[in-house]
C-alpha cells in the first residue's frame, strides 16, 4: 500500500500547530504520523507514555527538550530520537525560535481523534478532564515527573 499526502492536502490543526498526515487507517494499521509546530517557550506535550506505541521524533528545524524516562535532552535540527512503548516522554520548544518535528508512531491506536479532541481543549470547548479519559483509547497515559516539573 502505497500513501501519498500531499502538502496542500494535509488537515492543520491551528491551535495546536498540529498538521495531521497519515492515521492507521491510512497506512493499513502500519503507523499513525503527524507534524507539529512548537513556538518558543511551548510545551508540546505534558508527561506521557504509550503502553503499546513506539514515538519516533525527527526535529525538521528549531530544538526540542525531550523528557524521556528521566532524562532531559534537548534535540536539533536532524535529529532522531525514538521512544519505546513504557517509556514516559513530553517535549517542549526549547531556544528562542521555533520547533518542527515530525512524529511517528508505530504499533498505534487511530490517533487522530486524540489531535482533534486536544485541538477542541486548546479552544477551551473541552474540559481537560475530557481528554485524560480518553487514555485507553488513545494510548495515552499521563503520568508524574519530577524531573520534567523541576526542569
Amino acid at each position: 500500500m502505497t500513501v501519498l499526502i500531499r502538502a496542500g492536502e494535509a488537515e492543520t490543526l491551528s491551535a495546536s500547530g498540529v498538521t495531521l498526515l497519515a492515521d492507521v487507517s491510512d497506512t493499513g494499521g502500519h503507523l499513525t504520523s503527524h507534524r507539529s509546530i512548537f513556538r518558543p517557550g511551548t510545551e508540546g506535550a505534558p508527561p506521557h507514555l504509550h503502553r503499546e506505541a513506539a514515538e519516533l521524533f525527527f526535529v525538521l528545524g528549531g530544538t526540542l527538550r525531550v523528557l524521556t524516562g528521566e532524562k532531559l535532552v534537548e534535540l536539533n535540527q536532524g535529529d532522531y530520537l525514538l521512544v519505546p512503548p513504557g517509556t514516559p516522554h513530553a517535549f517542549e520548544a526549547a531556544g528562542n525560535e521555533t520547533a518542527e518535528v515530525l512524529f511517528v508512531l508505530t504499533n498505534a491506536k487511530p490517533r487522530f481523534g486524540y489531535y482533534r479532541l486536544l485541538e477542541s481543549a486548546y479552544r477551551g470547548e473541552t474540559d481537560w478532564p475530557e481528554v485524560a479519559k480518553t487514555s485507553d483509547l488513545y494510548d495515552n497515559h499521563y503520568v508524574e515527573s519530577p524531573t520534567w516539573q523541576n526542569r
